[in-house]
């Protein structure tokens, strides 16, 4: 991803004395893209995660730290916001908000353990019984099913947009209104979690895209996450994620049953997101047929006899 706003030293100086911190030992680039440019800063006792927003106004940016905070008040591990000397915990530079988060140590990984999904699932039912606050979203935003047709626009005669309509009758055939909604992450992939170097303990993070949305969505998010193997899905995986969850937070008979329809319905909106951000609004040649992966595994799962069992 393309970094996107360049810090001199002196600008990372000013950022941080209004944080109070002086002293830099060591600055880097973490990652880049059109949400946010994030920089690894280390002093001489502590790092930090210094976040500029490219995209977010400044209330998205102070509804992301209030959302962090309420986390962290509710005992939910993830990432925790540094005040700034006025007590704020955003700022601003260049008229982009700013977001200062301690670091986390551990390491990101592609193969999760059964153990380790074991605690996910665990991590996972503890956020759906977060108190979902006034100011989160009320629509999913990362992909809604509702966006679809937004294809039409740049492909409408495509076999792509064809797909997509056929798998959303499917998917609309299990949803329904008796199906709980919790605050949700609404895009726990592998990238988002941060694993302990034992291997024993993972912490979720950027919930950039969290939101009030049907909870067995979430789930089925995180399966396609962490328990896929590029087109192919881990029954053992997701066993253990479910188990983890099941300790916590009990799922209904409704949501059990429409599982698989939520999962299909995370691979699908992940298609969506990539076919369209790639071939029509960031247009990359090198990435443009990197929505098939998800393609291919939304069609894997649907055409599963069974799930997980």
């Amino acid at each position: 991803m393309a970094q996107y706003t360049v810090l001199s030293d002196r600008d990372l100086k000013d950022i941080l004395k209004m944080y109070g911190i002086e002293r830099i030992q060591s600055h880097k680039i973490l990652s880049g893209g059109s949400e946010n440019t994030n920089y690894l800063v280390e002093t001489l006792s502590t790092s930090f995660v210094l976040t500029i927003c490219e995209q977010k106004s400044a209330e998205e940016a102070e509804n992301l730290a209030l959302l962090l905070n309420d986390l962290k008040h509710h005992n939910f591990s993830t990432s925790k916001l540094v005040e700034t000397l006025k007590g704020d915990y955003t700022s601003q530079w260049n008229d982009k908000p700013v977001i200062l988060k301690e670091f986390i140590e551990g390491t990101i990984i592609q193969d999760f353990s059964e153990d380790l999904l074991l605690y996910l699932g665990k991590e996972l039912a503890k956020l759906h019984q977060v108190k979902v606050p006034d100011y989160v979203p009320k629509t999913l935003n990362y992909g809604s099913i509702d966006r679809f047709d937004e294809v039409q626009v740049y492909a409408p005669n495509s076999s792509f947009y064809k797909w997509l309509k056929n798998t959303q009758c499917y998917i609309e055939d299990h949803i329904s209104p008796d199906l709980p909604k919790s605050l949700i992450h609404s895009d726990i992939f592998y990238s988002n979690v941060i694993v302990s170097e034992d291997r024993k303990v993972a912490t979720i993070m950027d919930f950039e895209e969290a939101c009030y949305y049907y909870r067995v969505f979430d789930i089925g998010m995180m399966i396609v996450g962490t328990c896929s193997e590029g087109e192919i899905i881990n029954k053992k995986k997701i066993k253990s994620l479910l188990e983890g969850y099941q300790q916590e937070n009990k799922l209904l008979d409704i949501e059990i049953k429409s599982l698989k329809a939520f999962t299909v319905y995370a691979a699908t909106t992940t298609a969506f997101w990539r076919h369209q951000n790639f071939n029509y609004i960031n247009v990359d040649a090198t990435l443009k047929n990197h929505y098939l992966e998800m393609k291919n595994l939304a069609d894997t799962i649907k055409n599963l006899p069974s799930f997980y069992k």
